[in-house]
Order: C-alpha cells, then structure tokens, then sequence
C-alpha cells in the first residue's frame, strides 16, 4: 500500500489534535513528503549495504554494484550470477556479501516472497524477513514503513527516535523502550507518520546547526 494525500491528512489531523507537541513539530516541519519505494528487493538490498557505514559509501558501493551487474538491474537472478568474492570487488564486505546472496536465494527458492508479502500481519512480515541473515528487527520496520506503507511501526530501538524524543519531550536522558512506547501512544495509528517527523525535525536541527557555524566563520 502506498501512502496517498488521505493518509497524510488524517495523520496530520490526528496527530495535532492528541499530541501538543508534536502539532507543534508538525508545524516546523511542514507537509509531510513521505514515499514509499517501489522494488523492494532494491530497498532490501540498500539496507543491507548501508549497515553500519555512511551514507556516502553505501552510495558508492551501491553505484559500484550497479556497475557490476550492468546492464541489468539489480535483481535476485543477477546478483546470483555472481560469487561472493566478485561482490567484494565492488566493495561489499564478505559479510554483506554473505547476506546478499542469502537474501537472493531465499528468494529465488520461493522462501521469502515479497510480492506477496504486503498481505501479511506486521509480526508476521518481521518473522519472514528476518529469517534472512543480516536483516534484524530494524530493518523489517523499516520496510514496512517505506517499501509496504503501513501507517503504525513505531520504531522505539531506532536511535534517531530516541534522540528526537528526549530533545522534544525535554527528557533528561534517551527513554527506554517502555517509556518510547508510553509517549508514542497518542500517535497510534499514525506512528509511522510521527516517526517521519522526529527523524525530519533532527535533519532541520542539523541544518541549523550548519547555518550558524557558516554564518559565524
């Protein structure tokens, strides 16, 4: 399911109405521009390279796999042309390309199907996904956020989350799960749309951030 402008308006609705706070982010933010991408085997594959590097170098080593598989597209069957150690020459860790070839195969074998996969129950797409090496709880929240558009993952481990909900919630410390979900109660069942918002007012505080330093040499 893809998030259509009704969504967006409820959720904007909804969320000003039961949360002060965060009609007052929405109110700095502005619209929300929230897309969900199409390919979800790409998306898979994105999550995987850019685990714990930045995003400069999972985008080159993105471009760089491209390139490899070119002139195809990055699929199951082509990345499977392919052994471990010719993914490394893009610049994939052996690790990575480990889970890669996993996250291909099992679908290849029919053990993950993701074209079907969106008529599943929240938990249940979790138990799937995570049945492939090298994607966790965080990554299965993250598509379904934005590659099935479920408006309700709360992704209370996610540490941007936990830094935007202490900044505007004026805790004195990063909240623990329990208190993460408490505080996130008011959102449901919008708190994928909540979410984008904590992540965007830490972009926007960035940005400020950036703009004196700039301003100030």
């Amino acid at each position: 399911m893809a998030f259509t402008a009704a969504h967006l308006r409820a959720a904007r609705r909804h969320l000003r109405k039961h949360d002060p706070i965060m009609r007052s982010m929405i109110n700095q933010v502005g619209p929300c521009t929230v897309r969900c991408q199409r390919d979800r085997f790409q998306m898979l594959v994105r999550s995987i390279i850019s685990q714990q590097i930045s995003v400069g170098a999972a985008r080159s080593i993105r471009n760089r796999l491209e390139q490899l598989v070119a002139p195809e597209r990055i699929t199951p069957e082509s990345l499977l042309k392919f052994k471990a150690s010719k993914l490394r020459s893009a610049g994939i860790s052996p690790q990575k390309a480990a889970y890669l070839l996993d996250l291909a195969n099992k679908i290849e074998q029919g053990t993950l199907v993701l074209r079907t996969i969106g008529r599943r129950a929240d938990e249940a797409v979790i138990k799937e996904l995570t049945q492939v090496k090298g994607i966790g709880h965080w990554t299965a929240q993250m598509f379904q956020m934005f590659a099935l558009g479920r408006l309700d993952i709360f992704p209370a481990a996610d540490l941007g989350i936990r830094i935007a909900i202490r900044d505007h919630y004026d805790l004195a410390e990063l909240p623990d799960k329990k208190l993460s979900h408490e505080i996130a109660a008011p959102w449901r069942p919008y708190a994928t749309i909540a979410s984008w918002y904590l992540w965007r007012s830490l972009d926007l505080q960035r940005q400020r951030k950036a703009g004196k330093t700039r301003s100030s040499t």
